[in-house]
């Protein structure tokens, strides 16, 4: 298994609304920084904080399956489906754009903070879907606890929120001294952003290292192997894990570096 891990400084950067939004980007877009392009299917990860609010004007989307997943405060989000709609902290929003929808987006603070996080599935069968938006609040999102550690299944297995491209997504608090631990099969991606407090993380034939807040981790799989992640600290730690086929099998969009 091959593990990097990637500080803020390897990460894209970016900004909306004048700088009223202000966004990280452990995956970007062409000009923005961002050491990975791409892992898979998953196309596009950028952290967005906003102190007071921010706006996001009316813009198109085709295709792609596009999550956002709040840290804190609050989003809305209106579309040319005629759809309104908020949720807070813990919620997320699902648009499958198909074959074409208009959408705009806030952020509402005080310091809220958002992941907006872009799936690509096959773009040709995409593009003959209907468009389509839901919106899920942290209490539909099934939660398993056990001493010192809380696992929220985001996308997948028991989850609401199922998406056509391969995809699982998980937000993982420890407590200080905690551990997980994350099973990978052969040819999976595993995409990790520390989003609270610092740990360490140990695979499968690749050591271990320590990795701080903001930190992301990208982990490959070659065989079956296991990831292991400590809390490190007196503050605990919140990890947002992502895993996708590092190779699937019909054509991705030609991104460019």
């Amino acid at each position: 298994m091959k593990l990097r891990v990637l500080t803020p400084a390897e990460q894209g950067s970016g900004e909306f609304d004048g700088g009223m939004i202000i966004e990280q980007k452990p995956i970007g877009f062409s000009g923005e920084g961002s050491a990975i392009h791409r892992l898979g299917p998953l196309f596009y990860w950028a952290w967005a904080h906003a102190e007071v609010e921010g706006f996001i004007g009316s813009h198109p989307h085709q295709a792609f399956e596009i999550l956002t997943y709040v840290i804190h405060g609050q989003a809305y989000h209106g579309d040319s489906l005629g759809t309104e709609s908020i949720v807070g902290p813990g919620g997320a929003q699902l648009i499958q754009a198909g074959s074409g929808v208009y959408h705009q987006e806030r952020l509402v603070g005080p310091d809220a903070e958002l992941f907006q996080i872009w799936f690509e599935p096959n773009i040709r069968d995409a593009l003959r879907r209907d468009p389509q938006y839901a919106a899920y609040e942290d209490h539909k999102l099934p939660k398993q606890e056990q001493e010192g550690m809380t696992v929220k299944t985001v996308i997948g297995g028991s989850s609401p929120i199922h998406i056509v491209a391969d995809a699982g997504m998980w937000d993982v608090s420890l407590a200080p001294g905690a551990s997980y631990v994350h099973s990978l099969r052969p040819n999976r991606t595993l995409a990790v952003l520390a989003v609270r407090g610092g740990g360490k993380c140990s695979a499968d034939d690749a050591g271990a290292q320590s990795f701080e807040e903001k930190d992301f981790l990208v982990l490959r799989s070659e065989e079956d192997g296991q990831v292991h992640f400590a809390a490190q600290g007196a503050n605990g730690l919140q990890i947002v894990l992502i895993e996708v086929p590092t190779e699937v099998d019909y054509p991705l969009y030609p991104k460019k570096p």
